[in-house]
This record gives C-alpha cells, structure tokens and sequence, in this order.
C-alpha cells in the first residue's frame, strides 16, 4: 500500500504536512493563500501571497483574524489568510472530491482551525477537507466612503468575502496536489459561514469557483422577516458608509491614512456591537455582508428574481430549537397573543385561530410550532425561488437530534457540526451508540453530495430534490423520514405573511 502524501509543490513553494488525527490521513496546516492585510492591505482586496524557497513544515495553524473571542491557543493578526488542507491521498493524480469549510460567528468571530473542524474523518471517507481562516468584524466588513472611492469599483465592506474568493481559486489551482478534485469543489458553512456561502451563490464574482454548496441554517426565502436578527441579513452601501465614518469618527480618525494606523486593539474595541438600525431581537452584528454593487450587486430578491445567481446543486437545512424555538418555551399566553399582534398586524387574528393557545403550556407550544413551520416554509420558498431560474437541485433537511448531555437545549443552533464531520471526539459528552450511528450516516451523506451531487448512496432514496409541489423535507438525526413542512392551511398562510414582507 502506498504511503499517504506527506510533501506537496503548491503554486508557492513546497510544504510538508504531518499526521493526522487518523494515521491515513495527512494535515497541511497554515499554508498561506494570500498576503498579509497588516497596514496598507489593510481593507483591501487580498493580494498573492510571497512564494517561498525550500520545504515549508506545515504543522502548526496560521494566524486567524484578529477577534474579540478565544481562538484555542491559535495566534491572532492580520496576517490571517491561510488554510488548512487534510487529505487521505497516496498519489497527486486522484482527484478525489473537495470540500471547503467557511467557519461560522456572526461575521465577527470563528476560525478554521477550530477542533470542531477537523477533517479527519471526512477525509479518511475519501475526500479532501480545506478549512480556512478570512477577516472578520471591522476588518472584514468596514466600509467607508474613502474605501469605496479608492477601490475602483465604488465599493467597500466586503473583504471576508473576497478573502473566501481568493482561498477558493487557491484551492482550483493548487488541490489536485494534494490528490483532489479541482472540478468538484463543494462550498460549505453553518450560520454565517452559511450566509457567506449564500453570498458566493449571489456574487458574480465567484462564478466558476465551486461547483455546488451545502448550507447550514443560512438559505432563507428573501421576503422572511426574520433574515432582520440572523445572519443572513445585509447592509445597503449607503448604510454601510455612514456606519464606517461614524466608526472611525469614534476612534479619532478621518482619513483613510489615519484608519489604517489605528492599532488592531483600538480597532477591536466595540466591534461586536449590534446594529440597531434593524428592528429584530436580536439585531444583526454591525459588521457583516453589504449590497455594494460589485461583490453583492444586487439584494437577495433581485438577484433571484433575475435568475443571476450561481447555478449549482445546494445541501441546505435548520435545526429544531434554533431561530427563537427551543425545547422549552417560556412565556405567557398574554405576551403571546401581544407578540402575535405586534408581528402579524392585520394577520394576527387568522395567526391565533391556526396556533390557537388557551393556556401559558399552550402558547410555549404553539409559539414553538410557529417558529419551527415557519424556518421549514422559508427555506423551501426559497428553494423554489431559487428553481425559477436555476437548473440545479435543492436538497433539504430538517435537523432534530439532541446532543447526548444538551438535552436541556435540544438540537440548537449548530448541534450537528460534530455529527457532520463526525467527530464527537471532540466534546467530552456522554455520546452513545446511537449517536456514534447518527454522525457516521450524516457524515456519510455529505460526503456523497460532496462526491457526486446527490446525498444518496447506492440503493438509498431518503433524499429527494425540493419540489414545488410537494412541501416536503427529510428529517434527519433521531430518525430518517420525509415530513410535511406544515399542513395546507398553515403554508397558505405563512407565504402570504410573507409576500406581504419588504424583500432582503
């Protein structure tokens, strides 16, 4: 049996990887994809990277993007773009399928080299797992007027997203190296790595940079109000703008010179806030993706209602206790009926008789239902607003498995992370069998899609694409079955909400 690859000539020079979590496969860590964006590449486009001489080791994780939040022990600054390749290859010619990793947290925080990322298993199913690390916050998403004019495209603010650009044609030309597949490059995220990957969707200009997307808990109907407190949700440029000046305004300064001298620690200082120019509790970061007429031309609804999105196949799904659900739902039943009222208007009266409560359990029940019926809805309105104008399926899950010990907070907001890449070594959780089984068949699914489109395997058929006249998923994790989103009355009424909706 050949060995596994363990020294690699990329477009920049040669690296050499070290073992793995798994001895078949092999880890490239740190390897950079572009220059650093310390001082004058400071909010701009990534440039290439510096090539290098000899055999770099590449065993320990690059710099991520500086960050408020704990990085597991990796070293934060702006010298952040870089990647991490894991690959079970024994030969450059295999050209085995490849998936690339955008990390999530709000736009503000996260990185590649996460333990919850590590590609280990899924390379060890036979295909090559890239994770990546890009600038988050106001070093990713700052957009100011003087930007925009210096950029030449009259734009500014969506640097994260360029920076996931330029590792995606680092991986075109540098994976089939490391024994994958150039022409089979599958995108994935969760949360906000799931807008981003939604944006790639939308961006003109990452056509021709992957091949298909698997989006966690990201791909929302357009018209869904909720977009407003999740990721998903975008500034308009003139927004952005003014939010930048007022920024640095803050941080005493008013010239583009000024801005990028600040140090990264007077940058950081309240970065994480909120952007309380958008009703929804709770809001969006500040920082995060902008309709800037280049990277993002158009908003979500346009770019659909056009048909100029990126015609690929997409993996998308949400979970059961996630967008305000959750396994128990404390409230009363007179704040239900107010919030009710509040948030459908003319609708409330026909929202109550169809999640009708006469008791505080009732109304913690019907509020879950409602909020579950409508994240299901929205993403199949989605997925066929999407079908109007692209030719590649849509196939969807519905999340329901409690980790083993998070009982108590049921199958949150990013529960099936470990699952998808099938490692529940990572937590010390009281995992059983059945879990084990779970992130082995989750794992195995996504590997199928990455490898050939479709999450089935051979004799499989729990998997079938969106179709617009079936309002069906397939609920995954505790079981494996196709589930109807709600029933007809329900459906007719969540789209009509809806429709009557500003579009994102």
């Amino acid at each position: 049996m050949s060995a596994v690859l363990e020294t690699v000539r990329t477009a920049d020079g040669t690296v050499k990887g070290v073992p793995a979590r798994l001895p078949s496969v092999t880890v490239f860590k740190g390897i950079p994809y572009a220059a650093s964006t310390a001082g004058d590449g400071r909010w701009r486009p990534p440039l290439p990277t510096a090539r290098w001489e000899g055999v770099r080791l590449a065993d320990t994780f690059g710099d991520v993007s500086p960050q408020a939040e704990d990085t597991e022990g990796v070293a934060k600054s702006e010298d952040c773009l870089n990647l991490n390749v894991w690959t079970a290859a024994t030969d450059p010619g295999e050209r085995r399928p490849v998936l690339v990793w955008v990390h999530g947290g709000r736009f503000l925080f996260g990185h590649g080299s996460s333990s919850h990322y590590d590609g280990s298993s899924m390379a060890g199913k036979g295909i090559v797992v890239v994770t990546i690390n890009f600038r988050t916050g106001v070093f990713g998403f700052l957009a100011h007027p003087e930007l925009s004019r210096e950029s030449g495209h009259d734009a500014s603010g969506n640097y994260g997203l360029l920076d996931v650009m330029a590792a995606l044609r680092w991986v075109r030309t540098n994976i089939a190296a490391f024994g994958g597949d150039p022409a089979r490059v599958t995108v994935a995220g969760h949360s906000s790595g799931g807008a981003t990957v939604m944006d790639l969707v939308y961006s003109p200009l990452a056509k021709g940079l992957f091949d298909q997307a698997l989006v966690q808990s990201a791909a929302l109907f357009p018209r869904d109000p909720a977009i407003g407190t999740l990721c998903p949700s975008h500034r308009t440029k003139d927004g952005a703008e003014r939010g930048g000046v007022a920024y640095a305004a803050e941080r005493g300064a008013t010239t583009l010179q000024e801005l990028r001298a600040l140090p990264v620690e007077k940058l950081l200082e309240g970065s994480g806030a909120d952007d309380t120019d958008v009703p929804g509790n709770p809001p969006p970061p500040l920082f995060r993706p902008v309709i800037d007429g280049w990277v993002l031309p158009k908003n979500y609804w346009e770019t659909l209602d056009s048909g100029s999105q990126n015609d690929v196949p997409i993996l998308t799904g949400n979970n059961l206790d996630e967008s305000g659900a959750k396994p128990r739902q404390e409230i009363t039943l007179a704040d239900y009926e107010s919030r009710a009222r509040e948030k459908y208007g003319d609708l409330a009266d026909e929202f109550l008789r169809l999640y009708p409560a006469t008791t505080d359990a009732e109304a913690g029940d019907q509020l879950n239902a409602s909020l579950r019926e409508a994240t299901r809805v929205s993403t199949y309105l989605w997925a066929g607003k999407y079908g109007e104008t692209a030719a590649s399926p849509v196939f969807t899950y519905y999340w329901t498995h409690a980790p083993a010990g998070e009982e108590d907070r049921g199958a949150y907001h990013g529960s099936e992370i470990d699952y998808i890449f099938d490692n529940l070594h990572v937590d010390d959780r009281p995992y059983t069998a059945t879990d084990r089984q779970i992130a082995t068949t989750f794992s195995d699914h996504v590997v199928n899609f990455v490898a050939h489109g479709h999450p089935d395997g051979p004799g499989q058929g729990r998997w079938l694409p969106v179709d617009p006249d079936s309002p069906t998923t397939l609920r995954i994790g505790d079981s494996w079955a196709r589930m109807t989103l709600t029933d007809d009355p329900r459906l007719d009424f969540i789209g009509r909400f809806f429709a009557g909706r500003n579009p994102w």
